[in-house]
């Protein structure tokens, strides 16, 4: 589970290295406060190497981004 590819995560966070890394540094600080882990992976796992396979799996999403497609999707119904 060590390295994740750039190529899987970005489209993950619209395309955008800033929104890759502001999710995986938040991601990483809740798992530094206890919040549950999302996907299985070996208890001296890297938090912030945890947080990327769990944005990879899909298991935690960027709100914005979700907002984003949310709206090109009624602008192309229109």
């Amino acid at each position: 589970m060590g390295y994740q590819p750039l190529e899987d995560l970005l489209p993950r966070a619209n395309n955008s290295i800033y929104r890759l890394v502001r999710l995986a540094s938040k991601r990483a600080l809740e798992l530094s406060e206890n919040a549950p882990r999302l996907v299985v992976a070996p208890s001296e796992q890297k938090l912030t190497t945890l947080a990327l396979e769990e944005i990879k799996q899909g298991r935690v999403i960027d709100k914005l981004v979700v907002d984003m497609e949310i709206a090109a999707a009624k602008k192309n119904k229109k």
